[in-house]
């Protein structure tokens, strides 16, 4: 299966690439890009080289245009659409149907992607992607079993690929209103869920408490490793029990299940982190690379070194491996 890597800055690209990926995944400095955040991502020229130098170790560059565009404003999509066609990507990775249209329609040679952020999770929708705009492959978001994947892939003609390693959401991609509601800005428009700009940390007395806006998401005892706060992930009273009420703060780790999901009918495994720095890629990329030529036995002493580098250092297996709660 095809190892996609994330780069939000020339220099993780280049370590993502001297550290085994096929493909690497990245974004323009702009709104265009689900994960524009202040320091990080790519100007044109700086796509430009790392495209190249990627093109000459035969590894693929795939550029995500993943928020959705504004009305009146399309144009700023339209010209990254252009500018990462001009440059020579391998795949647009995008999520609003407008943009497909346009892509498919001014370039219709590009390979054109589906992110994650378009939600389709059952057939009929990634088979209207595939009819209408020539989508190749679609991102499926970390809501499906193993099971669900392999009903999936025997009824589209298109390639499949999943989240491996990283950032876990437990919400249908494209479809969480959680982190609106609590921040006031939209993961569809301005990037991930729980912008750091309304995170905050503060003790209170010997706890350490997390908080998204004006709410508190989860208490950590002394010692005990803090997850970032997203409302998914937030501990609760329910039914007079201490609980996460949809999932733990971990990481998601697939490393038990990649010959399921091969025997699935999945073709490429992505690891999620553009907003890290680049020695969380050096280190993620590497030991996946490592994990997916490596038989199941030898595995569980890599599993140890991803977890170092989760959250909370913790990892699930998500709905690989199990329903919510």
């Amino acid at each position: 299966m095809e190892l996609i890597c994330p780069a939000g800055t020339p220099s993780a690209f280049m370590e993502a690439l001297s550290a085994g990926a096929d493909a690497i995944y990245c974004g323009f400095r702009d709104e265009t890009n689900a994960r524009n955040f202040p320091g990080l991502n790519f100007s044109r020229q700086e796509l430009e080289q790392c495209a190249a130098a990627a093109r000459a170790r035969g590894v693929k560059t795939f550029v995500a245009l993943n928020t959705f565009m504004r009305a009146g404003d399309e144009d700023i999509w339209y010209r990254a659409a252009d500018d990462a066609v001009r440059i020579g990507v391998d795949a647009l990775i995008l999520a609003d149907l407008g943009l497909m249209a346009y892509v498919a329609g001014h370039h219709p040679d590009q390979r054109l992607h589906v992110s994650v952020q378009a939600s389709a999770s059952n057939a009929e929708a990634v088979q209207f992607l595939v009819d209408a705009f020539n989508a190749r492959r679609v991102v499926l978001p970390r809501v499906l079993t193993i099971a669900d994947i392999s009903l999936l892939a025997r009824r589209v003609k298109c390639e499949l690929e999943v989240f491996a390693f990283g950032g876990l959401c437990v919400m249908a991609e494209g479809r969480c209103s959680l982190s609106s509601y609590a921040t006031g800005k939209s993961p569809n428009m301005n990037g991930v869920c729980s912008p750091p700009s309304h995170v905050r940390y503060r003790k209170d007395g010997g706890t350490m408490v997390s908080e998204l806006g004006a709410y508190t998401i989860n208490r950590f005892a002394a010692g005990q490793a803090a997850g970032y706060p997203t409302l998914c992930k937030g501990r609760f009273n329910v039914a007079d029990a201490e609980s996460y009420a949809f999932e733990d703060p971990v990481s998601l780790d697939v490393l038990e299940h990649l010959e399921a999901l091969r025997d699935a009918g999945v073709v490429a495994l992505k690891i999620e982190g553009r907003q890290r720095g680049k020695a969380y890629v050096a280190e993620a990329v590497s030991t996946m690379r490592k994990a997916v030529a490596a038989p199941p036995a030898e595995r569980r002493k890599l599993a140890a070194t991803l977890a170092r580098l989760s959250e909370g250092q913790q990892t699930t297996s998500g709905a690989y491996d199990k329903r919510w709660r």
